[in-house]
């Protein structure tokens, strides 16, 4: 467990040995993990009650075959996610469409994003008195697909073990019923020792550099931190010593400052130059790592002109666009760029792959 009790979150460190898989699993620092989870078996029994449907229907699953239905629940379909095709399939079924064909009218996508904001598919169905067969449900849901994690350590620690910082979705529903995310939960309430399919998803493009000279600037708050604990396990082993600085952030210091003593390690033994943190919660005003890049804007902008990579892992719709804003800025204020000088300059950054994300 990374993140400490009374902590908002639940952020779990997980290890994957692979020396019995029979074959061998290569990946390299920066790469992804898709995990190929299963549901939730509570919430298969729920959609069993909700439909009022025979467990051992045969359904047909591109892919799987004839099934009974409730293993097809369960390792086969996608039965959380709410999309806009199952709305309309619901809406032909429900008892009262009303409602849900209010949702679906041109120009209601605010107050649709915000209805379905806690909500389940399974919600959907018994909201609505939805009826329907075992197979077609089957065809109405879509395929439960593999989720993507980024690694979070380097292959020259041990090939065989291979390493996911991840955030464990767990909350209740607008009717106070419990819900949770479908791989996460499924990861935390695996036993030592569970077979878990996994397969290795490569990013090239997100790589530490080539030349061991090279500085880096990292900035993983959340679990964004993921990928960047495996360049400095992989720093540490080849004996680099470039400078490398992170910027992490989360809300509370005292119970989210995840791999803290690792972090600690790396400073004391020189992987790691700086570190700046950003607990956005710890003070009245909110911090983020943003703030801490402007904070530090002259000596980030002098790391850049000595040819520092600049790495960004996490949030996209946020995150990743405000850490690209400051960015701008430190080029406009501390390398004297006008505004399209300095969107200019970030995205030469880019093409020179100097400039890499890792955000979803």
């Amino acid at each position: 467990m990374l993140s400490l009790p009374g902590a908002g979150k639940e952020v779990r460190r997980f290890t994957f040995d692979t020396r019995d898989s029979g074959t061998p699993l290569v990946y390299e620092a920066g790469d992804a993990l898709a995990v190929h989870p299963v549901n939730w078996p509570d919430l298969v029994t729920e959609w069993l009650a909700v439909t009022g449907l025979d467990a051992d229907a045969a359904v047909q699953v591109k892919g799987a075959g004839d099934v009974p239905f409730a293993e097809a629940l369960l390792r086969h379909l996608d039965i959380t996610r709410i999309t806009p095709g199952l709305l309309r399939f619901a809406a032909d079924r429900a008892r009262d469409p009303r409602e849900l064909q209010k949702l679906l009218r041109p120009g209601n996508e605010g107050t649709l994003a915000q209805w379905s904001w806690g909500r389940q598919a399974v919600d959907v169905a018994a909201e609505f008195s939805v009826r329907a067969g075992p197979q077609e449900w089957a065809d109405a849901l879509g395929r439960l697909q593999p989720r993507l994690f980024s690694v979070s350590s380097s292959p020259l620690t041990d090939p065989c073990l291979v390493s996911l910082t991840v955030s464990v979705v767990r909350y209740q529903n607008p009717g106070g019923r419990p819900r949770q995310g479908v791989c996460s939960p499924f990861l935390a309430g695996a036993e030592p020792g569970t077979l878990v399919p996994v397969r290795v998803q490569r990013a090239p493009y997100f790589r530490p550099p080539a030349d061991p000279a090279t500085p880096t600037i990292m900035v993983g708050p959340g679990t964004g931190i993921a990928p960047f604990i495996g360049f400095l396990e992989e720093y540490r082993i080849r004996g680099h010593r470039a400078p490398a600085w992170l910027f992490f952030g989360e809300q509370h210091r005292a119970t989210d400052f995840y791999y803290e003593q690792e972090l600690a390690a790396f400073l004391a033994e020189g992987t790691l130059t700086r570190l700046d943190s950003a607990f956005s919660r710890d003070q009245r005003a909110k911090v983020y790592v943003q703030d801490r890049m402007r904070e530090h804007g002259p000596l980030l902008w002098s790391w850049l002109q000595d040819g520092a990579h600049f790495y960004v892992c996490g949030d996209a719709s946020r995150m990743a666009r405000d850490v690209e804003a400051a960015l701008r800025e430190i080029a406009a204020v501390h390398g004297g760029l006008d505004e399209t000088g300095s969107a200019a300059y970030v995205k030469q950054l880019a093409a020179d792959q100097r400039y890499l994300r890792d955000v979803y």
